[in-house]
């Protein structure tokens, strides 16, 4: 969603580096190229120019003159105030003193309201060790409520319904969660296509009966300054506590984000990007103005390879590699836990001091599938020790997995090439406990060549050379 508003900056934060000193004119012009950029991306206007005025306020104070580095300088002030505009300090759910915990989502139709309660507590689940119960209080749309059902079935997380009022149903799901022992209840509510007053009076009538801990707004990121306009006016009618931003992997120019929390002053807690229930994060503004900037995000990646990996397949991986015992079916291994972070190019995106052409590398998943099918149809002896591969084996392995001859061939050469230079790498390391990775908050993260993305086959983008 932040493509072109990042090639925007990056633009902009490359003329500032080739300049050794700037003025104040220098500062002028670097302020009319944000607001143009920020204007483009369908940034709300007020937000615009409270946001431009903040950092020539700095910037052109000495803040700036006296520093070593001035295009340095200016580039972490546009990022303190870009992580001020999205919200500052990440925002957190409220906790009940006495469970369960009730949070209500309101929207209108089309945001994403019900597969963002799924999202939400398979999030709670799965990362806060939360044990979540689903209301389906959606009575006005056909088939919300088996649409939640066969999510809630997905994930593993029991729904609650009845055939009753909205009101009476999150009451009743609420009595049902103290007595399955349940500590946080998700309640879905009906939307409409418009904000009415039917939809005001039942969204109030239900909350005065459950008394929620957080009335969560989910708000279509897809719709730019009318997302914007929708979180004001139910602010106005309902005491919202957050927003929820779906389809942040959308192709709209980003604008909702970037003004929403500025404009209502509410905290935005969660974000969806993608399809499935995995693709559900919590929103950091410091991190979403580091990846805004192309800085990557280094804490979110290390989240999701801690998410993902298991720690004894890696330990398993981590010491045959010490040992020069990595085989295919390690790599097979390997590439699987990578790819349940998700697509290759949001992993691209998070790395911090990947060139620009690559992070924006388009990359064909299909090809992994494809070095998966080879290696399958391999036999185990010729995963463990590829260099019995002959050339019938090839032309076998290529029939079994419905690729070519040279597929199996380039696999089989980049898979040699990856292996030495893992040896290579761990000669020096030997003493250091077999060369583990780096650490990062407790987890050995696997050095990013293990998995190889131009060892799997994919043909990258070089950057250019300098």
């Amino acid at each position: 969603m932040f493509d072109a508003l990042s090639d925007r900056f990056d633009g902009i934060f490359r003329r500032l580096r080739s300049r050794g000193k700037l003025s104040d004119n220098d500062v002028e012009e670097v302020a009319r190229e944000i607001r143009r950029a920020l204007l483009e991306a369908d940034v709300n206007v007020r937000v615009v120019k409270d946001f431009v005025a903040r950092i020539k306020e700095r910037a052109i104070g000495s803040e700036v003159a006296q520093s070593l580095s001035p295009a340095q300088q200016v580039i972490k002030i546009v990022h303190e105030e870009l992580v001020v505009t999205l919200g500052g300090a990440t925002g957190q759910l409220t906790v009940a003193p006495k469970p369960p915990s009730v949070i209500v989502l309101a929207g209108l139709q089309g945001a994403g309201k019900t597969t963002a309660a799924a999202k939400l507590a398979h999030y709670l689940e799965k990362h806060d060790n939360k044990r979540v119960l689903l209301v389906a209080a959606d009575r006005q749309r056909p088939a919300a409520v088996e649409q939640l059902q066969v999510l809630g079935e997905s994930i593993g997380i029991p729904v609650f319904t009845a055939d009753a009022t909205p009101e009476t149903i999150a009451t009743q799901g609420c009595r049902e969660a103290e007595r399955l022992g349940r500590n946080v209840v998700i309640i879905d509510t009906a939307g409409r296509l418009q904000i009415d007053i039917d939809l005001m009076e039942e969204l109030n009538r239900l909350c005065a009966a459950v008394k929620p801990d957080d009335i969560l707004l989910v708000l279509d990121s897809m719709t730019g300054q009318a997302a914007v306009d929708v979180a004001e006016t139910f602010h106005s009618q309902v005491p919202l506590t957050g927003l929820v931003l779906t389809k942040l992997d959308g192709d709209a120019r980003g604008g909702a984000a970037l003004s929403v929390k500025e404009v209502t002053g509410l905290p935005i807690l969660f974000a969806g990007i993608g399809e499935t229930t995995n693709d559900f994060e919590a929103f950091h503004p410091d991190r979403m103005a580091s990846r805004i900037l192309g800085m990557g995000d280094a804490l979110t990646l290390i989240e999701k390879a801690e998410a993902v990996f298991d720690a004894e397949t890696t330990a398993r991986a981590q010491e045959r590699m010490a040992e020069g015992l990595f085989t295919l079916e390690d790599f097979l291994e390997q590439m699987q836990q990578v790819r349940k972070m998700g697509p290759l190019s949001s992993i691209m995106g998070m790395l911090p001091g990947v060139p620009k052409e690559l992070r924006q590398a388009e990359v064909d998943e299909d090809q992994l599938g494809s070095i998966e099918a080879i290696i399958f149809s391999m036999t185990p002896a010729e995963r463990q020790d590829p260099s019995i591969i002959n050339g019938q084996r090839r032309r076998r392995i290529a029939m079994g997995s419905g690729t070519t001859t040279q597929a199996v061939n380039g696999l089989l050469k980049q898979f040699t090439m990856m292996r030495q230079m893992m040896r290579q790498m761990q000669q020096p390391k030997s003493k250091h406990k077999g060369g583990k990775g780096r650490r990062g908050k407790g987890l050995d993260i696997p050095d990013l060549g293990m998995t190889g993305l131009d060892m799997t086959g994919i043909n990258l983008p070089r950057p250019p050379s300098a």
